[in-house]
């Protein structure tokens, strides 16, 4: 990609190291605790390398109720060898994401109207993924306030911050009870 390019469009493909190079690190470091991002455009190339890799992909239950039947977002279609998250790092916050949705966007996804944060809690924990990622924003039930990052903006980003007291014994409860009806606890 160009050093002046305004956006990642202007880029094009090239091939790397592929494999060979995930090899000779897990050579020197010994197994690669990675997790590919494979959001967005991927070329078939890419998804074959983290096949072979066995490096889990990413699922966002935010964007499961866009696409199509096909759509890797859509939680029956998630892998196993995957991450599930509510919302990335780039995405808003799920009650940010739920409050741009018009009513009728809003009746479609099925969510708990009164608390759509933990409905799209629940779907992720009791994804097929093998690891669900819960962000605090959401956990938090915050809005758009609380969003880590807004791409394309250089300004605001990387700025939330956890608060002391935030976390209260009922958050953990109710979290701890999601977990273990989603059996990813003992």
């Amino acid at each position: 990609m160009p050093a002046t390019a305004r956006s990642a469009k202007e880029g094009r493909w090239r091939r790397g190291p592929g494999a060979t190079l995930f090899r000779a690190a897990e050579n020197e470091l010994g197994a690669l605790p990675l997790i590919a991002e494979d959001l967005g455009v991927i070329t078939p190339a890419v998804h074959r390398l983290r096949r072979e890799l066995g490096l889990p992909g990413m699922h966002v239950v935010q964007w499961a109720f866009e696409g199509g039947r096909d759509d890797v977002h859509r939680i029956e279609n998630h892998r196993a060898l995957g991450v599930v998250y509510t919302g990335t790092h780039d995405t808003d916050t799920a009650m940010g994401w739920w409050s741009s949705l018009t009513p009728r966007q809003r009746a479609t996804t099925g969510l708990d109207p009164g608390a759509p944060h933990w409905s799209l809690a629940s779907l992720a924990l009791t994804s097929r993924a093998r690891l669900a990622v819960l962000p605090l924003q959401d956990v938090l039930g915050l809005g758009s306030e609380a969003r880590m990052n807004r791409p394309g903006e250089t300004e605001g980003n990387w700025s939330w911050r956890l608060e002391p007291g935030q976390l209260t014994a009922q958050l953990a409860e109710r979290l701890h009870r999601l977990t273990v009806k989603s059996r990813r606890v003992p």
